[in-house]
């Protein structure tokens, strides 16, 4: 009997050739959704019941969806990313799904998309384009890169993608790791500072930390304050990690020179308050996802998904191991 897997991302639907043939050549059938935009937890408890396996987006895996799809013999949940906080993890574990992620898919895609804000606000390309368009020509000398510090807060893979292109740059690059890879760091002449230290010294501040508890708004009216008022702050981690009104009256009041934006505490943004400032550029959530890791993403969680249905356990890509007993007790 083939298991029916959920593709919920509707951006994936146009490229099922890259993943389908590897979860229909292992039996299974693919379920699409009929919407065009990110599935709200109501739509995705409406499709995922009956599915044995997910291949997921930034979807709600809320506790709620989870118990009622895991009732219904949902067994993975593959996160085409490398970021799980849109998943109910102790629930996923509760009720025997797996949950995976991509890992090393997408940190040069999210580097390139960090460099491409900075290049945009220290160069002010949105500002001439809209001025030259309209008819005007606005030569003014712009900043430079070159002989900048870079702050890079969190030195995972994606980390260490931002502080290559630094040093590519000319940048003098410095950084706060908490569990650092002394290899790399000694390698690529980083210094390694406090979290306070590393904003108070920094000319661009780039966020590469996870979002969990400890990281939750800690970007706000108090760290916010350490940074020069000359200084850049960058996003292409998660919206959680900054305190948005802070940021905005930060940013409002010269306190900060500008931002560069791909991730929001709620996304789209709707009427938020920073989307009418002009000291910032903003993305729509696409720093990890150019057309290569894309295609490398979704191509990994197909795998994940086919190899867990098939009885192996893929224990790198697992993020939740503590289910293991409990996932082969419901197959």
């Amino acid at each position: 009997m083939k298991s029916r897997v959920l593709i919920a991302p509707a951006p994936l639907q146009e490229i099922e050739q890259v993943y389908g043939p590897m979860l229909k050549g292992a039996g299974h059938e693919l379920v699409f959704s009929h919407v065009k935009h990110q599935m709200n937890e109501k739509e995705l408890m409406g499709i995922l019941p009956g599915c044995a396996g997910s291949l997921a987006g930034s979807e709600p895996y809320t506790r709620a969806v989870i118990a009622a799809a895991a009732a219904k013999g949902l067994k993975v949940i593959a996160r085409a990313g490398v970021g799980y906080d849109a998943v109910d993890l102790a629930a996923a574990t509760e009720h025997g799904v797996a949950i995976t992620f991509a890992p090393g898919t997408n940190q040069d895609a999210v580097a390139e998309h960090t460099f491409s804000l900075i290049l945009a606000l220290a160069k002010n390309v949105v500002p001439q384009h809209n001025l030259v368009k309209a008819g005007q020509w606005p030569r003014r000398a712009n900043q430079p890169l070159r002989g900048k510090t870079l702050g890079v807060m969190g030195m995972g893979r994606i980390g260490k993608a931002v502080a290559l292109r630094g040093n590519a740059f000319l940048m003098n690059v410095i950084a706060y790791e908490p569990y650092p890879d002394a290899a790399f760091v000694k390698e690529q002449s980083i210094t390694l500072l406090p979290f306070d230290d590393v904003l108070k010294q920094s000319d661009w501040v780039s966020l590469h930390m996870p979002m969990c508890p400890e990281s939750s708004k800690c970007i706000n009216q108090r760290s916010l304050g350490l940074m020069k008022p000359t200084a850049y702050l960058i996003n292409t981690a998660r919206g959680g990690v900054i305190d948005e009104p802070d940021l905005y009256d930060a940013l409002k009041n010269n306190r900060l020179a500008g931002a560069g934006l791909d991730v929001f505490d709620e996304e789209p943004p709707g009427n938020n308050p920073l989307l009418t400032l002009d000291n910032i550029v903003m993305t729509a959530h696409t720093a990890g996802v150019d057309v290569q890791s894309r295609d490398d993403m979704a191509r990994l969680a197909a795998r994940a998904i086919a190899k867990l249905l098939a009885g192996e356990w893929p224990a790198e890509w697992v993020v939740n191991p503590k289910v293991k007993e409990k996932f082969f007790e419901k197959r």
